[in-house]
């Protein structure tokens, strides 16, 4: 039995582990979801340099729609909240590749911004542990 001893004042947030493997959310959002989202808004406000940079932000978008499924699978989504955001977030990533492939600035920037970095603020707004 696995008893957690929680301070006073900490809410954990539902459906942080999944049910049958070992990969806490916290350590995807820290390693997948954070390094690539923020590599994607770094080269979408300068605008992509070259053909590298291009390519590089279609990964980037990819790693991002697949975070999605990542964090619905193995039981880990708690609620319609979460399953919406993911779903946003598969969508959006999806939208981003696909914008990042025909080199399209404005549809890229829109997709970071009103899907995946929405997806992202509603989740946390409803999930987020407070301190």
């Amino acid at each position: 039995m696995l008893i957690l001893i929680v301070p006073a004042g900490l809410v954990l947030a539902q459906g942080s582990k999944g049910k049958t493997r070992p990969l806490e959310t916290k350590t995807w959002m820290k390693s997948v979801n954070g390094p690539h989202c923020s590599a994607a808004a770094k080269v979408l406000k300068a605008g992509p340099a070259d053909d590298k940079e291009w390519a590089e932000l279609v990964v980037n978008a990819q790693m991002l729609s697949e975070a999605g499924f990542v964090l619905m699978a193995d039981g880990r989504c708690p609620d319609k909240v979460w399953a919406d955001a993911s779903k946003q977030l598969q969508e959006g990533g999806g939208a981003l590749a696909k914008a990042a492939a025909a080199k399209n600035i404005e549809a890229a920037r829109a997709a970071l911004n009103d899907s995946i970095l929405a997806s992202c603020k509603g989740c946390h707004a409803a999930h987020r542990a407070q301190k």
